[in-house]
């Protein structure tokens, strides 16, 4: 069971996409006149007009299945499913359809409800992706609905944004932590196919604590795309890589978009340390000690001393 939720600002275009499929077949509705798609149209803009400062007043759910449960989903078992999953996140005391499309092997419904509910207040949409996929998994255990075992089942070219470019990241880590060494390596192969990474760093200190993939304007976290791909367990790939690397068990973190620039001239600059001794020749006396007339006065008295 997946849920993907849209809002949107017209109901015409939503209903008459929902009602309009081959095959299309509307199973519940609640609080609208059900004659033609105009007479459910009509009902949900007039609820609407009630709040007309809301401009996204639309509320469209698509809630898909495994063809593996068909056996199982009959017409009034997805409108059971279907209300239980809108009182789960809260979608109550307001018009809505739900409808049934046959046009996939999968089979799945689409509720279009009114976020402005019964009362004229508004539906709140905080945190729904978060809680549509805690309420989509609580639902499958409780019917016992199948569970896909990994994300090689899903059908990806199917997919649209943002899961399309987080299925993409997905691959393209995966082909390619194992051909890297190290970090470097891995963000250099993952920069030639458009993919960034970006460390998150815990306070002002320089310990790492979590991780993202960016890909054109979509970014997640590395758990989000995959449990293993927190910056813990990446960076453990790297470690137990090295212990089989002779003279080097520990792989470095290369960030350098988010450590500061080290300062021009400084000792332990890569740039001079792999100079050799170039900028190793001992400085004068001047240069050691404070430019300040305490300090000469004392090394003029020392020098009168020894004579």
């Amino acid at each position: 069971m997946i849920g993907k939720i849209k809002k949107g600002s017209g109901f015409k275009g939503c209903v008459n996409y929902v009602l309009g499929k081959e095959q299309a077949a509307l199973l519940h509705a609640e609080g609208v006149l059900t004659e033609n798609s105009r007479d459910i149209i009509r009902s949900f803009i007039l609820q609407a007009g009630m709040n007309p400062d809301l401009k996204k007043h639309v509320g469209h759910i698509a809630l898909s299945y495994s063809p593996v449960d068909v056996p199982k989903l009959t017409d009034g078992k997805m409108i059971q499913l279907a209300q239980e999953y809108m009182r789960e996140m809260k979608i109550t005391d307001t018009q809505y359809i739900i409808v049934r499309h046959q046009d996939r092997e999968h089979p799945h419904v689409h509720i279009v409800f009114n976020r402005i509910d019964n009362n004229g207040k508004t539906i709140s949409d905080r945190h729904d992706m978060y809680r549509n996929e805690q309420v989509c998994k609580k639902l499958k255990a409780k019917h016992g609905l199948y569970f896909a075992k990994g994300k090689e089942h899903v059908k990806q070219h199917r997919l649209r944004e943002p899961d399309k470019s987080k299925y993409e990241i997905y691959n393209t880590v995966k082909n390619e932590i194992g051909k890297s060494r190290n970090w470097q390596q891995l963000q250099q192969r993952l920069a030639e196919k458009g993919i960034t990474i970006r460390f998150k760093y815990k306070g002002q200190i320089s310990e790492i604590q979590g991780i993202s993939f960016s890909k054109g304007e979509y970014t997640f976290k590395g758990s989000e795309i995959d449990r293993s791909f927190s910056f813990s367990k990446l960076d453990k790939c790297f470690r137990d890589a090295g212990l089989n690397t002779a003279g080097n068990n520990r792989q470095t973190v290369f960030a350098p978009v988010q450590e500061p620039a080290q300062t021009p001239g400084k000792a332990d600059s890569p740039l001079l340390a792999g100079l050799g001794g170039l900028f190793s020749a001992s400085s004068s006396p001047a240069d050691e000690t404070p430019d300040n007339p305490g300090e000469r006065k004392k090394r003029k008295k020392k020098r009168h001393l020894k004579l």
